[in-house]
């Protein structure tokens, strides 16, 4: 993975190193660093062997991805958010196995689309719910439900990208979970 700097970089994004984070709004000291430095404080509190604790992982880092799309690669928009879609509406038990499926068949579909580009939501518009409001759960269970809030609100502050994630999503249950063997090398319809 390359680096969020350098990232940001190629995307011309000069990043700030003071106050609120400039894409989320979390109220930190020193911006995107704080913002990145401190995501995962709170998820210490989940047991990964736990299957609903697992996914709420997941669903922290699509929605920790998709309010920072200028410090990620492009076709990143597209795994996140079409991986939220399997989750929150196609209501997919995701696990680690199911990610470089997802991948591979992303890596497929992008050969078509090379100038496919996801309408990203302005900054500070993407959810009002970030990873700082995490440090206020107690619990595993407060920790996960403030997680999937979160990756609603996120998900919904891109829905003008649905639909493309929607096509993306139904080919990737059909070309998994529909006779394909899993693994297999995929070609997007």
């Amino acid at each position: 993975m390359q680096d969020f700097i350098d990232q940001a970089n190629k995307n011309g994004v000069t990043l700030h190193d003071k106050g609120s984070c400039q894409f989320c709004g979390a109220d930190y000291q020193k911006g995107i660093f704080d913002c990145m430095d401190n995501y995962n404080n709170r998820l210490q509190l989940l047991d990964f062997n736990n299957p609903e604790h697992q996914i709420s992982r997941f669903l922290s880092v699509d929605a920790h991805a998709l309010q920072h799309p200028e410090i990620h690669g492009r076709w990143s928009n597209h795994f996140h958010l079409t991986r939220l879609h399997l989750i929150l509406d196609k209501n997919q038990t995701w696990d680690y196995t199911k990610s470089p499926m997802l991948s591979d068949y992303l890596n497929a579909y992008k050969l078509n689309r090379p100038n496919e580009f996801l309408s990203i939501p302005k900054p500070l518009e993407r959810g009002k719910i970030t990873a700082k409001d995490l440090i206020k759960a107690t619990t595993a269970n407060e920790c996960v439900e403030r997680i999937k809030k979160w990756a609603h609100e996120v998900y919904h502050a891109w829905s003008s990208s649905h639909s493309i994630v929607s096509q993306i999503a139904g080919g990737f249950i059909d070309n998994n979970y529909n006779g394909n063997a899993q693994g297999r090398k995929t070609k997007y319809r």
